[in-house]
């Protein structure tokens, strides 16, 4: 092959390498607008989400301001990096760039109802505070809320409420002293009259003081329950408490053919924190409640259990049991299934219990009869 040929190989070697070159820079050229097409998709759609962000975050700066809970958000040192107009109102100041701690020192929290109280001129707030942890950057979301108002019904709503007690237990009290008063007034008048035999003035006598003692007797009643009659405390062994107990109610269980299971000695080496009196008469109050509802015949017990951190003081009897409609109600004041009852007896009980740190509790027995369960912490 001559010179020629090989440079018209080449030139034509040439120009189909300059056609290849030229369909991949077609290739290329079309490749790059679809690429700067999908480009300014991408940026057309971010400038949108970006205007569409700083909308929202506009609206929630204009919500997050004129929102009437307070929001304060806290650096993970406590530090109040931000809070809003209803925070600043709230809390009577800016606290941007202070410890919450001490913007805490300035209220003063209520434990009843877990609230902060905040004195002001026009009179004191009660705030809640609720937190919100963020674990992103580590720092919390405090939440103020205004209860100021709800707890203002709330107080008004239980002192209607104790108005209210008040007022159906001084209707009941009344009740009560209705008929002995009556009684003792009529007897009271007929000494008015000509009485020729000493007996019979004696007996109207009699009869007027044994009222006047009932009277007296339910006034004492009452307020024992209104004190619940605890005064000092002191250590006591359940034998000991329970000697003079069993000294007052043999006699009575006696007389009524009723016997009476009482071994004070059953339990020993513990101790109750007791007001001696006010728990031997809480007991006496639950002996005499089950000595009235055991016929003749039957038995009435006493016993002394210890469980564990608590001392069970146990009365049962041989009754009909407690009605299960109304053993809730049985410790109300003034609830009574028993003719001529007071209702106070049992309420008695469960006031004492109350303020000995301790409950009482009723349920009736597969055998039969009730059995009342006064449980006290045990000393130390």
């Amino acid at each position: 092959m001559n010179d020629q040929q090989q440079l018209e190989a080449a030139f034509e070697q040439f120009n189909a390498v300059s056609s290849q070159l030229i369909d991949a820079y077609r290739q290329l050229e079309v490749q790059v607008n679809v690429l700067n097409a999908q480009l300014d998709e991408a940026n057309n759609q971010l400038r949108k989400q970006r205007d569409e962000n700083a909308a929202l975050a506009e609206r929630l700066g204009l919500l997050l301001k004129v929102l009437p809970a307070g929001v304060v958000e806290l650096s993970n040192l406590g530090e109040v990096i931000a809070q809003n107009l209803a925070a600043e109102s709230l809390l009577s100041g800016c606290y941007i760039g202070e410890s919450w701690s001490d913007a805490l020192e300035k209220l003063q929290r209520c434990e009843a109802d877990d609230t902060y109280a905040s004195a002001e001129e026009e009179g004191a707030r009660r705030l809640t505070l609720q937190y919100q942890d963020l674990p992103a950057s580590g720092g919390r979301i405090v939440l103020i809320h205004d209860v100021s108002r709800l707890h203002q019904l709330t107080s008004e709503l239980a002192r209607q409420q104790k108005l209210a007690s008040m007022g159906s237990m001084a209707a009941s009290l009344a009740h009560q002293l209705r008929t002995p008063l009556a009684s003792a007034m009529l007897y009271t008048a007929n000494l008015k009259q000509d009485i020729p035999r000493p007996e019979d003035r004696a007996r109207f006598v009699d009869k007027s003081l044994a009222r006047m003692r009932a009277l007296e007797g339910l006034i004492q009643n009452m307020l024992g329950f209104v004190r619940g009659q605890v005064s000092s405390l002191e250590d006591a062994e359940p034998a000991s408490l329970l000697e003079d107990v069993c000294a007052v109610m043999a006699p009575q269980c006696h007389d009524k053919g009723v016997h009476f299971d009482c071994n004070p000695h059953a339990v020993s080496a513990i101790t109750v924190l007791v007001d001696r009196k006010a728990l031997q008469g809480a007991l006496i109050n639950l002996l005499e409640n089950a000595l009235q509802f055991t016929p003749s015949g039957g038995q009435i017990a006493l016993r002394v259990l210890d469980d564990a951190q608590a001392v069970l003081f146990q009365v049962e009897d041989d009754g009909p049991g407690v009605d299960p409609s109304v053993m809730d109600r049985i410790f109300e004041p003034f609830f009574t299934s028993r003719p001529g009852g007071t209702g106070l007896g049992l309420a008695i009980v469960k006031k004492v219990a109350e303020e000995l740190g301790g409950d009482v509790r009723c349920y009736n027995k597969a055998s039969g009869g009730a059995c009342f369960e006064l449980k006290l912490p045990r000393a130390g």
